[in-house]
């Protein structure tokens, strides 16, 4: 049984690795992820990550994993913020506030889906003018969902998490390894 990451994102890679799994192969889906007109965040992300499964090819011999992740503030979804000036703007309404991470991952084999959802709150500090435009001349927030990862210089500004970090960082190990395990794939052991 072959395992295909239908996700481009190298923290997915990083992450599949923390379990001990390599994928035998990596194929990004290019969907649509414009959220749908009063779509709530969790509802969006979970429609995200099961289109994203959804659009990866596959063969009777392989098990997919997609994932999204959504970083909300109320019923505000924040996604990859096109700019500096967005990015900005997400981290200036996030600053000082507990917002939500939500990360929904699908796993496909065959016709068969099975998907859940990881919400975490996170805490993130007042942001000083001088945090935030360093943060933002390193780059770091490009392609982040809420435009910040908890795992680069950003962590300096979390002083607080309840719920999952992988799925703050993209991918819930533990609910990604036991649907892997429903759909077959094993997970534990001899994966070839």
């Amino acid at each position: 049984m072959k395992l295909i990451l239908g996700s481009g994102s190298p923290r997915r890679l990083e992450l599949l690795a923390q379990i001990g799994l390599t994928p035998d192969e990596i194929r990004a889906s290019d969907i649509d992820e414009t959220p749908l007109k009063a779509e709530l965040p969790r509802p969006y992300c979970a429609r995200m990550a099961r289109e994203k499964v959804a659009a990866v090819p596959t063969n009777a011999d392989e098990v997919v994993i997609c994932a999204d992740t959504t970083v909300a503030l109320g019923r505000r979804i924040m996604g990859k913020p096109s700019d500096a000036g967005q990015a900005a703007e997400f981290l200036l309404a996030l600053s000082g506030r507990r917002h939500r991470v939500i990360t929904a991952v699908a796993i496909k084999k065959g016709d068969q889906i099975w998907a859940r959802d990881v919400v975490t709150n996170v805490k993130m500090k007042r942001l000083s003018d001088i945090e935030l435009n360093s943060y933002l001349a390193t780059d770091d927030w490009r392609g982040k969902a809420g435009g910040y990862a908890i795992q680069g210089p950003a962590s300096a500004f979390i002083p607080w998490i309840s719920g999952s970090f992988s799925a703050v960082v993209g991918l819930p190990l533990a609910e990604t390894a036991a649907l892997l395990q429903t759909a077959g794939y094993p997970v534990f052991g001899d994966h070839r």
